[in-house]
């Protein structure tokens, strides 16, 4: 009874870890991005995204434009490195278009 229900566990945490996505967050500035300029940058955060280390400003990355897109997101290599770090280290990208 006992390993049944182990191994039923295990193929939960395994399923569920296979299921996740990529987080994603997008804020319009002003009247958002008018052309396809983009600058990227990664944000790097530890302990599971608790502590933020070196945070991108996105205003500092739009570079004075008045009407670009931010981007927010955990990309396939972001979540590479935080798996491989066991969440000691989890980065984020952040893409600014103008």
């Amino acid at each position: 009874m006992f390993k049944k229900s182990l191994k039923a566990i295990g193929i939960l945490l395994i399923s569920g870890s296979l299921l996740t996505s990529c987080y994603t967050y997008n804020t319009a500035v002003g009247n958002g991005a008018q052309g396809a300029q983009e600058v990227e940058k990664w944000n790097h955060y530890f302990i599971f995204g608790l502590a933020p280390g070196n945070v991108s400003n996105p205003a500092q990355l739009a570079a004075g434009a008045s009407d670009y897109t931010v981007k927010t997101r955990i990309s396939f290599v972001n979540g590479l490195v935080a798996g491989l770090t066991f969440g000691i280290y989890t980065p984020t990208t952040t893409t600014i278009t103008k």
